[in-house]
């Protein structure tokens, strides 16, 4: 499938399917949407609410790495202690990670070599990004994950529901409940209400939320 090198409305870049019209972030801005649907909304709503200082972080679809490294960036901020696990059945490859540009556009040149690091660690084994960040990365199917009670927040940014159903069903939401701590927070740039109602169908409490420039809402789901 053809993969292109785009720049999104906030100037930093993503990767385009023109054969899906799908690209891995929002057009209208990659690192503004990062930091709205998963920052925002997933982990300083979970540090407001419980008041941690490790968390355990679950990402569907590691992809760019755009999403660890805010996450990064923004635990040093406030002096947290991340586990992060980036699930990923297809790695982006290594000469489009050479050109992506999120370090520079969000004036963190000096921490490109922590974003270098991410992508350059070797698959399924834990390491120590820093003495505050551990990094593993899986490469597999979302079908494949088996975790229970392991996560406080999962990013959930898999590819949306028009090209790729089959990441948005009452099955892939059962994995993610059985995943998460009670109390865990989901959230997710998408907002269709049969993706909704496939996560109330597990127990999730679900509410919608102003979504990432572009986008009208989003959904936060919480284990009960």
């Amino acid at each position: 499938m053809e993969r292109k090198i785009i720049q999104t409305a906030d100037g930093s870049v993503t990767i385009h399917l023109p054969e899906w019209n799908e690209q891995y972030h929002s057009k209208h801005g990659a690192v503004q949407e990062a930091r709205h649907v998963f920052l925002k909304m997933g982990l300083h709503k979970l540090v407001d609410d419980r008041s941690i200082e490790k968390i355990d972080i679950l990402e569907i679809g590691f992809g760019t790495g755009l999403n660890a490294f805010l996450t990064f960036l923004e635990a040093e901020k406030l002096k947290l202690k991340i586990d992060y696990t980036g699930v990923e059945a297809f790695p982006v490859k290594l000469e489009e990670i050479e050109r992506l540009n999120y370090p520079e556009v969000v004036s963190a040149s000096e921490k490109d070599w922590v974003f270098n690091a991410m992508h350059q660690q070797e698959w399924e084994k834990k390491g120590d990004v820093s003495e505050a960040f551990q990094l593993t990365k899986q490469k597999k199917d979302f079908k494949e994950i088996r975790d229970e009670a392991a996560y406080d927040l999962i990013y959930f940014d898999a590819f949306g529901a028009r090209v790729q159903p089959e990441l948005w069903t009452e099955e892939i939401f059962s994995l993610m409940y059985r995943a998460l701590r009670s109390n865990g927070i989901l959230v997710t740039y998408a907002a269709k209400g049969s993706v909704r109602r496939a996560m109330q169908a597990n127990g999730f409490q679900v509410e919608k939320l102003p979504g990432p420039p572009g986008k009208r809402e989003m959904l936060r789901a919480v284990k009960s």
